[in-house]
């Protein structure tokens, strides 16, 4: 029983209300503080000890939880949580926005719960690799804490002149960022030690005119397997010795093998000190703990505990199909599309033909058939080529897709997402038309 609505929030707190409870209950000690910790949303008191602030200050350092769960089946389907605090140098979202953090590696599967907790709804097939992903989730935080750096989705800019066939030879495992203060794109490569040509990519800066350090800094990506590069266009006047400088500074990463996080050996949803009310505790649920059932408007992509995709209700059939494929590949195929339209709607044609092999039944399309409907390029003569040559042919096109989609499935969360998808692609297209003479 609590002590009405008494809700701590640091460790001293906990204590307080333990010795509370056991004079008014006569209870043990060790009892009232786990009782008094689970009034501060832990599980028990050795919870509160990681994961509480020992006392509050009006400038408590600010932190954040991540949180992973796993199931090895390779140890008799044991099960676990694994919960990564992490103290910051300011708020999480005031050094990267919520949609930028998707695009920070260690980030792109976590969802935020609460204001200083992320839980991943996919469980990890062992402990180990949950402690990874929050390992790596923790060296992009202070890779951006240290270096003023963020996300870009400018992927155009991390290519000399733009195009994809100028790309760093040998990269591997890069990814784009942005200096949020002079906006210079910075293109981060982790490849393999000892696999780059040292000279060839030394005559690559110098054919484009960028420039490209090596900093001693063992990475995000596999620290000690990996090293890191930094480039970036060397016709400005970025200092990128001082980047290089801020980065071999940053201390050793932390490794899975340095795990100082919470280790729990059970699927017991765990909330934040900050989740305050029941919804606060629903939303804090790992929904890949969940078995997945039939809405009114989807079903899930499988009936076994721990899968969290879901597709709508409805078939669009295989001639459906093939005409969307089609419609998808004439836009993909156009020189007028910028390239993040072709990372949206090459998204959207893998979740289509997802949502294909769903519908249909077995044997109607096997094979070659099979990818030919989304895949593979079209025939010279189609219709499609011709219209998609023009901007606004293209935006035709993806009106006429996104009409056929929300013609044959019902309004829910997965179509909403393709819809969104192609909407963003038709305004980017939109947003290069040439002015008006």
């Amino acid at each position: 029983m609590l002590i009405g609505d008494v809700r701590p929030t640091t460790l001293d707190g906990v204590k307080s209300l333990a010795t509370q409870l056991r004079k008014d209950q006569g209870i043990k000690h060790s009892e009232a503080l786990d009782i008094a910790a689970r009034a501060a949303n832990c599980t028990n008191f050795r919870n509160a000890q990681k994961v509480l602030p020992a006392q509050g200050s009006p400038h408590e350092r600010p932190y954040v939880l991540l949180t992973i769960y796993w199931c090895d089946k390779d140890k008799r389907y044991q099960v676990g949580r694994e919960t990564l605090r992490i103290d910051l140098v300011r708020p999480i979202l005031e050094t990267c926005s919520k949609p930028l953090l998707k695009e920070v590696r260690g980030f792109g599967n976590l969802r935020m719960v609460a204001d200083d907790h992320f839980v991943c709804d996919s469980i990890a097939q062992t402990q180990v690799y949950a402690r990874e992903r929050l390992s790596t989730a923790e060296r992009s935080l202070r890779f951006m804490e240290r270096t003023g750096l963020r996300p870009s989705r400018e992927h155009r800019k991390g290519f000399p002149k733009g195009s994809p066939d100028n790309r760093l030879p040998y990269t591997d495992h890069p990814t784009d960022w942005v200096d949020v203060v002079t906006g210079q794109v910075i293109v981060v490569d982790e490849p393999y030690s000892g696999v780059p040509d040292e000279d060839e990519r030394a005559a690559w800066a110098a054919r484009h005119e960028w420039r490209i350090a090596k900093t001693s800094w063992p990475g995000m990506y596999y620290p000690y397997s990996c090293d890191l590069y930094v480039a970036t266009d060397g016709a400005t006047e970025y200092d990128l010795d001082v980047l290089v400088a801020k980065i071999n500074a940053m201390p050793a990463p932390l490794l899975a093998e340095d795990w100082a996080g919470e280790s729990v050996s059970s699927w017991e949803t765990f909330a934040s000190p900050s989740a305050k009310t029941q919804q606060d505790i629903r939303r804090a649920r790992c929904r890949g703990t969940i078995y997945p059932t039939d809405s009114a408007t989807t079903v899930p992509y499988s009936y076994n505990m721990g899968s969290t995709r879901r597709r709508p209700k409805g078939e669009l059939g295989i001639e459906g199909h093939i005409e969307a494929g089609r419609m998808i590949k004439a836009v993909l195929s156009s020189q007028e599309r910028p390239y993040s339209v072709y990372r949206r709607m090459n998204g959207v044609r893998s979740t289509l033909e997802d949502w294909m092999a769903k519908e249909i039944g077995r044997g109607q399309l096997e094979g070659p058939e099979f990818f030919d409907v989304y895949y593979h390029e079209l025939e010279r003569e189609d219709a499609l080529l011709n219209q998609a040559v023009s901007r606004e042919g293209l935006i035709a096109i993806l009106g006429h897709l996104k009409q056929k989609l929300q013609a044959v499935y019902p309004d829910c969360a997965p179509l909403r997402d393709l819809l969104n998808r192609i909407d963003m692609s038709r305004k980017l297209i939109d947003r290069m038309k040439p002015a008006k003479a």
